[in-house]
Protein backbone atom coordinates (compact mmCIF):
# COMPACT_ATOMS: atom_id res chain seq x y z
CA UNK A 1 0.00 0.00 0.00
CA UNK A 2 1.38 3.22 -0.99
CA UNK A 3 1.50 5.84 2.23
CA UNK A 4 -1.26 7.53 3.49
CA UNK A 5 -0.82 11.57 4.03
CA UNK A 6 -3.32 13.45 5.70
CA UNK A 7 -4.61 17.10 5.19
CA UNK A 8 -6.83 18.83 8.07
CA UNK A 9 -9.09 21.41 6.04
CA UNK A 10 -10.60 23.89 8.15
CA UNK A 11 -13.51 26.31 6.97
CA UNK A 12 -15.55 29.17 8.56
CA UNK A 13 -18.35 26.69 8.87
CA UNK A 14 -16.68 23.39 9.61
CA UNK A 15 -13.77 21.01 9.39
CA UNK A 16 -12.82 17.95 8.01
CA UNK A 17 -9.94 15.13 7.71
CA UNK A 18 -9.50 13.60 4.60
CA UNK A 19 -6.75 10.35 4.27
CA UNK A 20 -5.11 9.91 0.73
CA UNK A 21 -2.53 7.74 -1.19
CA UNK A 22 -1.61 7.66 -4.92
CA UNK A 23 -3.15 4.86 -6.72
CA UNK A 24 -2.18 4.19 -10.05
CA UNK A 25 -1.37 7.41 -10.86
CA UNK A 26 -5.13 8.68 -9.19
CA UNK A 27 -5.22 10.45 -5.66
CA UNK A 28 -7.97 8.13 -3.55
CA UNK A 29 -9.60 10.48 -0.95
CA UNK A 30 -11.17 8.83 2.43
CA UNK A 31 -13.18 11.14 4.97
CA UNK A 32 -11.97 10.20 8.02
CA UNK A 33 -13.82 13.25 10.25
CA UNK A 34 -16.18 16.15 10.25
CA UNK A 35 -16.40 18.58 12.55
CA UNK A 36 -18.60 22.01 13.19
CA UNK A 37 -16.93 25.31 13.25
CA UNK A 38 -18.22 28.67 13.63
CA UNK A 39 -18.05 32.09 14.77
CA UNK A 40 -18.95 32.48 18.75
CA UNK A 41 -19.28 35.67 21.16
CA UNK A 42 -17.08 35.83 23.89
CA UNK A 43 -16.02 39.32 26.10
CA UNK A 44 -17.94 40.60 23.26
CA UNK A 45 -16.27 39.97 20.43
CA UNK A 46 -17.04 37.51 17.55
CA UNK A 47 -14.05 34.72 18.05
CA UNK A 48 -12.79 31.20 17.15
CA UNK A 49 -13.00 28.14 19.84
CA UNK A 50 -9.64 27.11 19.04
CA UNK A 51 -9.80 24.94 21.87
CA UNK A 52 -12.35 22.95 20.70
CA UNK A 53 -10.72 23.39 16.51
CA UNK A 54 -7.77 21.60 18.06
CA UNK A 55 -9.54 18.86 20.47
CA UNK A 56 -11.36 17.90 16.68
CA UNK A 57 -7.92 17.90 14.99
CA UNK A 58 -6.65 15.48 17.56
CA UNK A 59 -9.98 13.82 17.56
CA UNK A 60 -9.74 13.14 13.53
CA UNK A 61 -6.35 12.12 14.13
CA UNK A 62 -7.34 9.17 16.65
CA UNK A 63 -9.37 7.54 14.44
CA UNK A 64 -6.96 7.45 11.64
CA UNK A 65 -5.09 5.62 14.33
CA UNK A 66 -8.53 3.59 15.18
CA UNK A 67 -8.44 2.36 11.79
CA UNK A 68 -4.27 1.58 11.30
CA UNK A 69 -4.49 4.46 8.65
CA UNK A 70 -1.26 5.87 9.27
CA UNK A 71 -0.43 8.75 7.77
CA UNK A 72 3.45 10.05 7.02
CA UNK A 73 2.53 13.27 7.22
CA UNK A 74 -0.45 15.77 8.29
CA UNK A 75 -1.17 19.53 7.34
CA UNK A 76 -3.71 22.01 8.48
CA UNK A 77 -4.84 24.42 6.15
CA UNK A 78 -7.65 27.69 7.73
CA UNK A 79 -9.31 30.46 6.06
CA UNK A 80 -6.37 33.70 5.98
CA UNK A 81 -6.02 36.68 7.83
CA UNK A 82 -6.71 35.76 11.42
CA UNK A 83 -4.52 35.43 14.47
CA UNK A 84 -3.29 34.36 18.00
CA UNK A 85 -0.80 35.81 19.97
CA UNK A 86 1.35 34.10 22.17
CA UNK A 87 3.18 35.15 25.52
CA UNK A 88 7.10 34.48 26.63
CA UNK A 89 5.79 31.22 27.84
CA UNK A 90 4.21 30.36 24.48
CA UNK A 91 0.90 30.94 25.97
CA UNK A 92 -1.59 32.53 24.13
CA UNK A 93 -2.70 36.05 24.82
CA UNK A 94 -6.58 37.05 24.52
CA UNK A 95 -8.86 35.53 22.33
CA UNK A 96 -8.33 34.42 18.55
CA UNK A 97 -10.56 36.93 17.29
CA UNK A 98 -12.85 36.47 14.10
CA UNK A 99 -12.27 38.60 10.74
CA UNK A 100 -16.02 39.51 10.71
CA UNK A 101 -15.69 40.94 14.04
CA UNK A 102 -16.22 44.82 14.05
CA UNK A 103 -13.21 45.80 16.16
CA UNK A 104 -11.78 46.87 12.75
CA UNK A 105 -14.23 49.30 11.98
CA UNK A 106 -12.11 52.62 11.28
CA UNK A 107 -8.84 51.15 11.25
CA UNK A 108 -8.26 51.35 7.84
CA UNK A 109 -8.70 55.45 8.67
CA UNK A 110 -6.05 54.78 11.40
CA UNK A 111 -3.89 52.88 8.90
CA UNK A 112 -4.13 55.95 5.88
CA UNK A 113 -2.60 58.10 8.51
CA UNK A 114 0.37 56.50 8.15
CA UNK A 115 0.82 55.26 4.50
CA UNK A 116 -1.38 55.97 2.03
CA UNK A 117 -4.14 53.59 0.56
CA UNK A 118 -1.85 53.53 -2.61
CA UNK A 119 1.59 53.33 -1.44
CA UNK A 120 -0.03 50.33 0.80
CA UNK A 121 -0.83 48.38 -2.16
CA UNK A 122 2.44 49.81 -4.41
CA UNK A 123 4.02 47.52 -1.35
CA UNK A 124 2.23 45.03 -0.65
CA UNK A 125 -0.30 44.23 -4.08
CA UNK A 126 -3.18 43.29 -1.64
CA UNK A 127 -6.92 44.13 -1.69
CA UNK A 128 -8.08 46.48 0.64
CA UNK A 129 -10.47 44.30 2.95
CA UNK A 130 -11.42 46.06 6.55
CA UNK A 131 -10.57 42.33 8.07
CA UNK A 132 -7.29 41.78 7.09
CA UNK A 133 -4.76 41.58 9.44
CA UNK A 134 -2.72 44.66 8.92
CA UNK A 135 -6.12 46.48 9.99
CA UNK A 136 -6.25 43.87 13.26
CA UNK A 137 -3.66 44.95 14.53
CA UNK A 138 -3.81 48.66 14.48
CA UNK A 139 -7.15 47.71 16.54
CA UNK A 140 -5.23 45.82 18.96
CA UNK A 141 -2.30 48.50 19.24
CA UNK A 142 -5.69 51.31 19.71
CA UNK A 143 -7.68 49.29 22.13
CA UNK A 144 -6.00 46.54 23.33
CA UNK A 145 -2.08 47.81 23.51
CA UNK A 146 -1.03 45.68 26.52
CA UNK A 147 -1.46 42.86 24.39
CA UNK A 148 0.77 43.61 21.98
CA UNK A 149 3.55 44.73 24.36
CA UNK A 150 3.02 41.18 26.03
CA UNK A 151 2.97 39.28 22.60
CA UNK A 152 6.28 37.80 21.63
CA UNK A 153 4.81 35.74 18.79
CA UNK A 154 2.27 36.09 16.11
CA UNK A 155 0.54 33.17 14.43
CA UNK A 156 -1.37 33.00 11.68
CA UNK A 157 -4.69 30.34 12.50
CA UNK A 158 -2.79 26.92 11.17
CA UNK A 159 0.24 28.11 12.15
CA UNK A 160 -0.36 28.24 15.69
CA UNK A 161 -2.01 24.42 15.18
CA UNK A 162 1.00 23.80 13.99
CA UNK A 163 2.48 24.72 16.30
CA UNK A 164 0.39 22.68 18.77
CA UNK A 165 1.00 19.71 17.04
CA UNK A 166 4.80 19.93 16.61
CA UNK A 167 6.42 22.85 18.64
CA UNK A 168 7.73 25.00 16.04
CA UNK A 169 6.70 28.59 15.46
CA UNK A 170 6.59 29.00 11.58
CA UNK A 171 4.52 31.29 9.23
CA UNK A 172 3.14 29.82 5.80
CA UNK A 173 3.99 31.70 2.75
CA UNK A 174 0.71 31.45 1.42
CA UNK A 175 -1.38 32.60 4.40
CA UNK A 176 1.27 35.53 5.48
CA UNK A 177 0.50 37.17 2.52
CA UNK A 178 -2.91 37.61 3.28
CA UNK A 179 -1.98 39.56 6.37
CA UNK A 180 -1.08 42.67 3.84
CA UNK A 181 2.15 42.93 5.61
CA UNK A 182 4.47 40.75 3.16
CA UNK A 183 6.08 42.21 0.25
CA UNK A 184 5.84 40.47 -2.98
CA UNK A 185 9.25 41.31 -4.40
CA UNK A 186 11.53 39.40 -1.23
CA UNK A 187 8.59 37.44 -0.19
CA UNK A 188 9.28 38.45 3.06
CA UNK A 189 7.83 40.95 6.00
CA UNK A 190 8.09 44.23 4.75
CA UNK A 191 9.75 45.21 8.27
CA UNK A 192 9.79 48.62 7.24
CA UNK A 193 6.42 48.73 7.13
CA UNK A 194 5.78 46.99 10.28
CA UNK A 195 8.48 49.63 11.65
CA UNK A 196 6.24 52.42 10.20
CA UNK A 197 2.70 51.08 11.76
CA UNK A 198 4.32 50.32 15.31
CA UNK A 199 3.87 46.94 15.23
CA UNK A 200 6.19 45.10 17.24
CA UNK A 201 8.33 43.34 14.13
CA UNK A 202 10.12 40.28 16.83
CA UNK A 203 6.31 39.04 16.71
CA UNK A 204 6.82 38.14 12.99
CA UNK A 205 7.97 34.60 13.10
CA UNK A 206 10.33 33.09 9.87
CA UNK A 207 8.28 32.70 6.72
CA UNK A 208 8.43 29.08 4.92
CA UNK A 209 7.37 27.93 1.67
CA UNK A 210 4.05 25.16 1.25
CA UNK A 211 6.28 22.02 1.73
CA UNK A 212 8.13 22.59 4.09
CA UNK A 213 8.78 19.75 6.67
CA UNK A 214 8.12 21.61 10.09
CA UNK A 215 8.94 18.78 12.27
CA UNK A 216 7.66 15.43 14.22
CA UNK A 217 4.44 14.94 16.58
CA UNK A 218 5.48 16.30 19.87
CA UNK A 219 6.13 13.12 22.01
CA UNK A 220 2.40 14.21 23.81
CA UNK A 221 0.92 14.53 20.89
CA UNK A 222 1.95 11.02 19.63
CA UNK A 223 1.17 10.15 22.62
CA UNK A 224 -2.35 11.28 22.79
CA UNK A 225 -3.30 10.54 18.68
CA UNK A 226 -1.44 7.01 19.03
CA UNK A 227 1.10 7.61 16.29
CA UNK A 228 3.91 10.01 15.09
CA UNK A 229 4.00 11.26 11.51
CA UNK A 230 6.00 14.43 9.90
CA UNK A 231 4.00 17.99 10.14
CA UNK A 232 4.09 19.49 6.87
CA UNK A 233 2.78 23.02 6.06
CA UNK A 234 0.61 23.00 2.86
CA UNK A 235 -0.56 26.12 1.37
CA UNK A 236 -1.93 26.85 4.62
CA UNK A 237 -4.48 29.34 3.15
CA UNK A 238 -7.10 27.35 1.89
CA UNK A 239 -7.79 29.18 -1.51
CA UNK A 240 -3.64 28.93 -1.72
CA UNK A 241 -4.78 24.89 -1.33
CA UNK A 242 -7.84 25.21 -3.60
CA UNK A 243 -5.98 26.90 -6.61
CA UNK A 244 -3.14 24.12 -6.72
CA UNK A 245 -5.31 21.67 -7.37
CA UNK A 246 -7.22 23.40 -10.02
CA UNK A 247 -7.11 20.76 -13.14
CA UNK A 248 -5.66 22.90 -15.33
CA UNK A 249 -3.42 22.17 -18.23
CA UNK A 250 -2.44 26.07 -18.33
CA UNK A 251 0.10 28.52 -16.42
CA UNK A 252 -2.59 31.06 -15.83
CA UNK A 253 -6.01 29.36 -15.53
CA UNK A 254 -8.47 31.51 -14.94
CA UNK A 255 -10.66 29.97 -11.75
CA UNK A 256 -13.81 30.19 -8.75
CA UNK A 257 -12.68 29.18 -5.56
CA UNK A 258 -16.18 28.82 -4.56
CA UNK A 259 -17.15 28.66 -0.88
CA UNK A 260 -18.32 30.26 1.50
CA UNK A 261 -16.23 33.12 -0.36
CA UNK A 262 -15.68 32.99 -4.31
CA UNK A 263 -12.19 33.55 -5.25
CA UNK A 264 -11.99 34.36 -9.00
CA UNK A 265 -8.74 34.94 -10.92
CA UNK A 266 -5.76 33.83 -12.27
CA UNK A 267 -2.06 32.12 -11.72
CA UNK A 268 0.71 34.76 -12.43
CA UNK A 269 4.71 35.08 -11.91
CA UNK A 270 4.91 38.51 -11.11
CA UNK A 271 2.49 40.76 -8.95
CA UNK A 272 0.99 43.22 -10.30
CA UNK A 273 0.87 46.14 -7.67
CA UNK A 274 -0.37 49.06 -10.36
CA UNK A 275 -3.15 51.19 -9.38
CA UNK A 276 -4.97 50.01 -12.33
CA UNK A 277 -5.24 47.01 -10.09
CA UNK A 278 -5.73 48.62 -7.04
CA UNK A 279 -8.85 50.16 -8.34
CA UNK A 280 -10.50 47.31 -9.73
CA UNK A 281 -9.80 45.32 -6.04
CA UNK A 282 -7.71 42.76 -7.08
CA UNK A 283 -5.04 41.02 -5.07
CA UNK A 284 -1.37 39.29 -5.57
CA UNK A 285 -2.22 36.64 -2.97
CA UNK A 286 0.98 34.39 -2.52
CA UNK A 287 0.81 30.52 -4.40
CA UNK A 288 2.72 27.54 -4.45
CA UNK A 289 5.82 27.69 -6.11
CA UNK A 290 6.26 31.37 -5.27
CA UNK A 291 3.43 32.03 -7.75
CA UNK A 292 0.48 34.72 -7.73
CA UNK A 293 -3.07 33.82 -7.23
CA UNK A 294 -3.98 36.92 -8.79
CA UNK A 295 -7.86 37.39 -7.71
CA UNK A 296 -10.73 39.33 -6.54
CA UNK A 297 -12.42 38.35 -2.79
CA UNK A 298 -16.69 38.24 -4.03
CA UNK A 299 -18.52 37.54 -0.92
CA UNK A 300 -20.09 34.26 -2.48
CA UNK A 301 -22.33 31.31 -0.93
CA UNK A 302 -21.71 33.16 2.72
CA UNK A 303 -24.84 34.79 1.59
CA UNK A 304 -26.60 31.79 0.45
CA UNK A 305 -25.95 29.92 3.62
CA UNK A 306 -26.93 32.80 5.92
CA UNK A 307 -30.33 32.23 4.15
CA UNK A 308 -30.66 28.59 4.15
CA UNK A 309 -30.42 29.13 8.18
CA UNK A 310 -32.84 32.11 8.37
CA UNK A 311 -35.59 30.47 6.18
CA UNK A 312 -34.62 27.88 4.52
CA UNK A 313 -36.15 25.41 6.66
CA UNK A 314 -34.70 21.99 6.25
CA UNK A 315 -33.88 22.27 2.36
CA UNK A 316 -30.23 21.16 1.46
CA UNK A 317 -28.55 23.41 -0.60
CA UNK A 318 -29.08 21.21 -3.64
CA UNK A 319 -33.09 21.71 -3.15
CA UNK A 320 -32.24 25.62 -2.25
CA UNK A 321 -30.32 25.56 -5.61
CA UNK A 322 -33.21 23.56 -7.86
CA UNK A 323 -36.04 25.63 -6.13
CA UNK A 324 -34.10 29.17 -7.72
CA UNK A 325 -33.63 27.80 -10.85
CA UNK A 326 -37.31 27.74 -11.33
CA UNK A 327 -37.65 31.55 -10.27
CA UNK A 328 -37.44 34.45 -12.92
CA UNK A 329 -36.75 36.97 -10.42
CA UNK A 330 -34.56 39.81 -12.22
CA UNK A 331 -33.25 41.33 -9.28
CA UNK A 332 -29.52 41.76 -8.41
CA UNK A 333 -27.20 43.58 -5.82
CA UNK A 334 -23.88 43.90 -5.22
CA UNK A 335 -23.23 41.05 -3.40
CA UNK A 336 -19.69 42.76 -3.07
CA UNK A 337 -21.24 45.81 -0.76
CA UNK A 338 -19.96 45.55 2.70
CA UNK A 339 -23.60 45.27 3.77
CA UNK A 340 -23.47 42.03 2.96
CA UNK A 341 -20.31 41.14 4.90
CA UNK A 342 -22.09 40.78 8.55
CA UNK A 343 -25.75 42.02 8.78
CA UNK A 344 -27.80 41.03 11.50
CA UNK A 345 -30.33 39.26 8.84
CA UNK A 346 -29.07 38.33 5.64
CA UNK A 347 -32.44 37.97 3.90
CA UNK A 348 -33.51 41.22 5.11
CA UNK A 349 -30.57 42.49 3.59
CA UNK A 350 -31.17 41.58 0.23
CA UNK A 351 -34.65 42.50 0.29
CA UNK A 352 -34.06 46.21 1.39
CA UNK A 353 -30.88 46.20 -1.22
CA UNK A 354 -33.98 45.47 -3.71
CA UNK A 355 -36.21 47.70 -2.60
CA UNK A 356 -33.87 51.12 -2.51
CA UNK A 357 -33.00 50.40 -6.00
CA UNK A 358 -36.40 50.17 -7.32
CA UNK A 359 -35.99 46.43 -7.79
CA UNK A 360 -38.42 43.89 -7.47
CA UNK A 361 -38.32 42.69 -3.65
CA UNK A 362 -37.55 38.78 -3.50
CA UNK A 363 -40.05 36.73 -1.27
CA UNK A 364 -38.98 33.18 0.14
CA UNK A 365 -36.27 30.78 -0.07
CA UNK A 366 -36.14 30.32 -3.95
CA UNK A 367 -36.70 34.33 -4.74
CA UNK A 368 -33.73 35.52 -2.02
CA UNK A 369 -31.45 32.45 -3.82
CA UNK A 370 -32.32 33.44 -7.04
CA UNK A 371 -31.12 37.24 -6.75
CA UNK A 372 -28.03 36.24 -5.16
CA UNK A 373 -27.10 33.17 -7.59
CA UNK A 374 -27.40 35.96 -10.15
CA UNK A 375 -25.55 38.45 -8.36
CA UNK A 376 -22.86 36.40 -8.34
CA UNK A 377 -22.88 34.92 -11.96
CA UNK A 378 -22.79 39.11 -12.82
CA UNK A 379 -20.18 39.62 -10.17
CA UNK A 380 -18.09 36.88 -12.03
CA UNK A 381 -18.78 38.20 -15.27
CA UNK A 382 -17.81 41.88 -14.23
CA UNK A 383 -14.67 40.10 -12.83
CA UNK A 384 -13.26 38.08 -16.03
CA UNK A 385 -13.64 42.19 -18.13
CA UNK A 386 -11.78 43.22 -15.41
CA UNK A 387 -8.92 40.39 -15.60
CA UNK A 388 -8.69 40.01 -19.44
CA UNK A 389 -8.37 44.34 -19.38
CA UNK A 390 -5.63 44.28 -16.97
CA UNK A 391 -3.55 40.94 -17.87
CA UNK A 392 -4.37 41.18 -21.59
CA UNK A 393 -4.92 37.38 -21.41
CA UNK A 394 -8.41 35.85 -23.23
CA UNK A 395 -9.42 33.19 -21.12
CA UNK A 396 -11.07 29.94 -22.87
CA UNK A 397 -12.40 28.42 -19.73
CA UNK A 398 -13.36 28.70 -16.49
CA UNK A 399 -12.24 26.14 -13.47
CA UNK A 400 -14.88 26.17 -10.33
CA UNK A 401 -13.74 24.56 -7.46
CA UNK A 402 -14.60 23.46 -4.22
CA UNK A 403 -18.04 23.31 -2.41
CA UNK A 404 -18.95 25.57 -4.78
CA UNK A 405 -18.51 23.25 -7.58
CA UNK A 406 -21.90 21.18 -6.94
CA UNK A 407 -24.22 24.82 -7.70
CA UNK A 408 -25.62 23.45 -10.85
CA UNK A 409 -27.94 26.34 -10.91
CA UNK A 410 -24.89 28.80 -10.49
CA UNK A 411 -22.14 26.98 -12.52
CA UNK A 412 -24.69 27.63 -15.64
CA UNK A 413 -25.38 31.09 -14.99
CA UNK A 414 -21.76 31.58 -14.63
CA UNK A 415 -21.12 30.06 -17.96
CA UNK A 416 -24.14 32.19 -19.62
CA UNK A 417 -22.99 35.79 -17.68
CA UNK A 418 -19.70 35.12 -18.87
CA UNK A 419 -19.95 33.34 -22.32
CA UNK A 420 -17.06 31.00 -21.85
CA UNK A 421 -17.46 27.35 -20.50
CA UNK A 422 -17.38 26.61 -17.18
CA UNK A 423 -15.43 23.15 -15.89
CA UNK A 424 -16.39 22.09 -12.16
CA UNK A 425 -14.66 19.74 -10.26
CA UNK A 426 -12.84 18.77 -7.43
CA UNK A 427 -15.39 19.79 -4.83
CA UNK A 428 -12.61 18.93 -2.08
CA UNK A 429 -10.26 21.05 -3.89
CA UNK A 430 -8.55 22.30 -0.76
CA UNK A 431 -7.94 19.13 1.19
CA UNK A 432 -6.77 18.11 -2.75
CA UNK A 433 -4.32 20.94 -2.68
CA UNK A 434 -3.05 20.33 1.02
CA UNK A 435 -2.59 16.55 -0.09
CA UNK A 436 -1.05 17.32 -3.26
CA UNK A 437 1.58 19.78 -1.51
CA UNK A 438 2.51 16.96 0.78
CA UNK A 439 2.72 14.29 -1.67
CA UNK A 440 5.27 16.95 -3.50
CA UNK A 441 7.29 17.78 -0.33
CA UNK A 442 7.64 13.83 -0.17
CA UNK A 443 8.50 13.22 -3.92
CA UNK A 444 5.87 11.21 -4.91
CA UNK A 445 4.87 14.34 -7.14
CA UNK A 446 7.32 16.06 -9.19
CA UNK A 447 5.67 19.11 -9.88
CA UNK A 448 3.04 21.86 -9.94
CA UNK A 449 2.17 20.29 -13.53
CA UNK A 450 2.18 17.07 -12.26
CA UNK A 451 0.10 17.85 -9.90
CA UNK A 452 -2.73 18.88 -11.68
CA UNK A 453 -2.40 16.61 -14.02
CA UNK A 454 -3.14 13.85 -11.25
CA UNK A 455 -6.13 15.97 -9.99
CA UNK A 456 -7.92 15.35 -13.27
CA UNK A 457 -6.86 11.64 -13.46
CA UNK A 458 -8.59 11.35 -10.37
CA UNK A 459 -12.12 13.67 -9.67
CA UNK A 460 -14.99 14.05 -11.73
CA UNK A 461 -15.24 17.53 -13.48
CA UNK A 462 -18.49 18.44 -14.84
CA UNK A 463 -18.54 20.98 -18.13
CA UNK A 464 -21.66 23.97 -18.49
CA UNK A 465 -21.65 25.25 -21.73
CA UNK A 466 -22.83 29.05 -22.24
CA UNK A 467 -26.60 29.19 -23.65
Amino acid sequence: MNPYYLAIDIGASSGRHILAHLEEGKMVLEEIHRFPNGMVEQDGENVWDVEELFSQIKAGMKKCAQMGKIPVSVGVDTWGVDFVLLDENGERIGNAAAYRDQRTKGMDEQVYKIISEEELYARTGIQKAIFNTIYQLMALKEKRPGQLRQARTLLLMPDYFHYLLCGRAATEYTNATTTQLVSPETKDWDYELIRRLGYPEAIFQKIVPPGTVLGELTPKISAEVGFCCKVVAPATHDTGSAVLAVPADSDHPLYISSGTWSLMGTQLGEANCSQESRRSNLTNEGGYGYQFRYLKNIMGLWMIQSVKKEIGGGLSYGEICDQASRCSIPSVVDCNHDRFLAPENMTREVQEACRESGQQVPQGIAEVACVIYNSLAKCYAQTVRELQGITGQTYGCIHIVGGGANADYLNQLTANATGIPVYAGPTEATAVGNLAAQMLSAGELESLQEARACVRRSFPIVEYRPL
